[in-house]
């Protein structure tokens, strides 16, 4: 397997307070693929971004970004890495144009006017270049941040809740960026609140709890492993309750008595579908129409964080 661009292991962070935010984190992140970190407020998302950015000292453990330590080497591996910030925090006096040109120079980079029109054009902020930054939107102050982020051309770009607030135009717009960014060979982590988005987004899925990596899968994989499968029967007739007989089969009927809804392990050689239809014939219950549905990721993260 290709070196991990970014690799952390055993990472640890105890604030003075006493709160224990990461615990013993090991996480290899190849490069070119999009990570998705999902997990509740306060599980350590941002904590563990702040760390590999050199914001946040660790408490223990190491990371290394393209081979470089992140204490030892901090100017090249924080030069290797674009953030973007949950909060916007610019220079409201500056122009887009100044900001971003700025933001490059932070990181000893010659300046480029080429690459810095490259990015405001890809973030639709070229005819706002001129602009004072607090004279823009929030949508648009949130582009700024990806463009100062972008500004010293990174090879690896960190997102934390990049689209928390932002309407749903403009998400379609940075995902589409997102995905172009990867093409371009750069990796991307991002955190997010939107299941749906790393659902569509992401090409490894990582969970975060109390400070604890759950699970690190192939979104596919994911799926497939945790995903379950529903078989909806539309009934003939209205049911006031599942008959007795039936108590095994785990169904759901819904409160108009017109359906049920029975689950099973799509992976699983059994699925006691048969079984199922076999002993609703012997009950006289009959259906019009049956569907199926697989479980989305949002019930796969709620199921596994309640099994914690």
């Amino acid at each position: 397997m290709a070196e991990p661009v970014i690799s952390i292991a055993g990472l640890s962070k105890t604030y003075d307070t006493g709160f224990k935010a990461l615990d013993n984190v090991d996480l290899d992140i190849r490069r070119g693929e999009i990570l998705a970190l999902l997990g509740p407020n306060g599980a350590g998302k941002t904590t563990l971004i702040s760390i590999v950015c050199g914001i946040v000292n660790p408490s223990g453990g190491k990371v290394t970004v393209g081979g470089h330590d992140i204490v030892r080497d901090y100017r090249a591996s924080r030069s290797m890495i674009g953030l973007v910030p949950q909060e916007l925090t610019t220079d409201a006096f500056e122009t887009v144009w100044a900001t971003v040109s700025h933001s490059r120079g932070l990181f000893g980079k010659k300046p480029d006017p080429v690459h810095i029109e490259k990015v405001l054009r890809a973030l639709t902020l070229w005819d706002k270049k001129d602009s004072k930054i607090m004279a823009l939107s929030g949508g648009m102050k949130r582009r700024v941040m990806i463009a100062k982020a972008l500004s010293h051309e990174p090879e690896v770009l960190f997102l934390d809740e990049p689209t928390a607030g932002v309407d749903v135009e403009l998400r379609k717009e940075m995902w589409a960026m997102v995905r172009e960014l990867r093409a371009g060979g750069v990796t991307i982590i991002l955190t997010t609140h939107y299941i749906a988005e790393a659902e569509e987004m992401a090409d490894r899925i990582g969970i975060i709890q109390k400070g604890k990596l759950l699970l690190v899968e192939e979104k596919s994989e994911l799926m497939r492993k945790l995903g379950r499968k529903q078989l909806r029967l539309e009934l003939q007739e209205r049911l006031a309750a599942v008959p007795d007989e039936l108590s095994s089969h785990g169904l759901e009927l819904d409160p108009e008595g017109t359906a049920i809804t029975y689950s099973y392990d799509a992976q699983s050689e059994r699925t006691g579908i048969s079984a199922l239809l076999a002993d609703l014939g012997r009950v006289g219950v009959r259906f019009k129409d049956l569907q199926t549905k697989e479980s989305s990721l949002e019930e796969i993260f709620v199921n596994l964080l309640g099994d914690r």
